[in-house]
């Protein structure tokens, strides 16, 4: 695991699981507890003023979190009340926690929690198999205001996705770190503001007995190459694409998101129209008019940008060629319309970076598990595959996954994806392995779009990834002293407030 990566792991709930009963080994899963409610307690006071709260409780440990912030918030003055939808097993850690509760009990009714200011969501956490119908949905529904413990109860912490019906949490505290469906759609969208506490398991400790393959695209999970008082445009890396004839426009695209990532040399084949694109393109980029099996001998141009601005024709005649020289290959648009329906005919490719309808069209339908589908297809091609959306996902064929939200919806705009597949093929000429230069190239494009502004056009993204790229080798070190109050998924999704300690009330 690289380093600062274990920050930034993401395990599923049967991951978070292992982890909890690894950890009672030394750390009793009722002090877990006690910490995980106190820390719920401390976040609702940071939120809202004193309420009037209906903490709803479930049987097992999230019913036991919610029995202890219960009892917290009640000590603190708070007006509290708790419904339970089913005792927790006797003689268990939640029971003890019920136990230990004063405050006043309530029915679990739709007229209780349309009466509470904030209603508590501890009835099920991430873990939850089955569907969320009936009396639970209606009552969850009624509540005005509603916090969340682990998630919104009938979220899919694993994929995200709803089972039955979920509520829409303002906030969301959950323990530890994150899972993949704190950041995947729609469940990204139910936590509202997510606050990721320590409870006091350590991580170190925890990943080495539970190995996790799912991470937040952020520095430290990956490290940009420096320069050295050697360095030179060779050392920094060729970037080679090939432009069409009908859109050489997305070739410049590619070619100026390459340059101003760190690329130390851009060139562009473009053989039947290279008199009239070397008017058109900036001065520091090479227009080559030569066949592309000659510009192929020169064994310092091993990656390739194929796809934008191709033809389906074009991209059928271009592929092949690179591929069997062995070069390394960014394969985008063009290149992916050529392997719809086929998409063995992608593999020898390094990286691709579909759109949704690209990878629907390539590999079938996405499906409720995002996660899943992109790392069977990365299997299925032998290839990193990028799923570019609201929360992109970048999947090695040896099964790891980075989740990115650090971006902007301004990037949702045409030629962005052009300037992406430049930006990784700098990184991969600079040396970096693939998985890691897809997802720091997935990352400095989205700092370029939050740079940017919201209205930006694809041309806008190059003035900004020269500084995106300085901030990200910024991170890489700050990584080392960051605590999990700054997990830096919060801090990107929802402004500065947690790091500002500003409240939300």
């Amino acid at each position: 695991m690289p380093v600062f990566a274990s920050d930034l792991a993401l395990p599923d709930p049967e991951e978070k699981g292992r982890i909890d009963r690894f950890t009672a080994r030394t750390v009793p899963i009722a002090t877990l507890m006690e910490n995980a409610g106190r820390a719920v307690a401390r976040a609702v006071k940071n939120f809202a003023s004193p309420c009037r709260v209906l903490v709803l409780c479930g049987p097992g440990n999230n019913g036991g979190d919610g029995y202890v912030a219960a009892r917290h918030l009640s000590e603190q003055g708070w007006p509290v009340s708790v419904a339970v939808l089913a005792e927790p097993s006797p003689g268990g850690d939640a029971a003890l926690m019920a136990e230990r509760l004063n405050v006043p009990r309530v029915p679990f009714s739709v007229e209780e929690a349309a009466r509470a200011d904030l209603v508590i969501d501890a009835v099920f956490g991430a873990g939850l198999n089955r569907d969320v119908v009936g009396k639970v949905a209606d009552v969850l529904a009624a509540a005005r205001r509603l916090v969340a413990i682990d998630v919104p109860t009938g979220l899919d912490g694993h994929t995200g996705q709803v089972r039955g019906f979920a509520p829409q949490a303002e906030l969301t505290v959950t323990f530890f770190r994150p899972s993949p469906g704190h950041l995947l759609f729609p469940g990204r969208s139910l936590c509202g503001h997510l606050v990721v506490r320590d409870i006091g398991i350590k991580g170190e400790d925890a990943f080495e007995a539970v190995p996790v393959k799912t991470w937040l695209n952020w520095p430290g999970l990956w490290r940009l190459p420096i320069l050295g008082p050697q360095s030179h445009k060779y050392t920094r890396g060729v970037v080679s694409l090939c432009a069409g004839e009908s859109m050489p426009g997305a070739a410049r695209l590619a070619a100026a998101g390459a340059r101003t990532a760190g690329a130390g040399l851009v060139r562009i084949s473009a053989e039947a129209n290279a008199p009239a694109l070397r008017l058109a393109v900036a001065p520091g980029l090479i227009v080559d008019g030569q066949p592309l099996e000659q510009l192929l001998t020169d064994v310092r141009r091993r990656v390739w940008i194929c796809g934008p601005g191709l033809t389906v024709e074009e991209a059928a005649h271009a592929l092949p060629i690179l591929l069997s020289a062995g070069r390394q290959v960014v394969a985008d648009a063009g290149a992916l319309g050529l392997a719809a329906g086929v998409p063995e005919k992608l593999k020898g490719v390094s990286v691709i970076t579909p759109h949704e309808g690209e990878f629907v069209a390539l590999f079938g339908a996405v499906g409720e598990d995002a996660v899943a589908a992109v790392r069977a297809a990365a299997v299925m091609i032998d290839a990193v595959v990028v799923l570019k959306g609201a929360t992109t996902v970048i999947a090695a064929p040896d099964g790891r996954v980075a989740l990115n939200t650090h971006a902007s919806v301004a990037l949702g705009t045409a030629g962005s994806g052009d300037t992406l597949s430049g930006v990784i093929a700098a990184l991969l000429a600079a040396g970096m392995p693939v998985w890691e230069a897809a997802a720091a190239g997935v990352w400095l494009h989205g700092e370029a779009g939050l740079r940017a502004g919201g209205w930006c056009l694809a041309e806008d993204l190059d003035r900004y990834l020269g500084d995106a790229r300085g901030y990200a080798t910024a991170l890489q070190d700050e990584n080392a002293s960051r605590t999990l109050e700054w997990w830096p998924g919060c801090e990107m999704k929802f402004g500065r407030w947690l790091a500002e300690g500003r409240s939300l009330r």
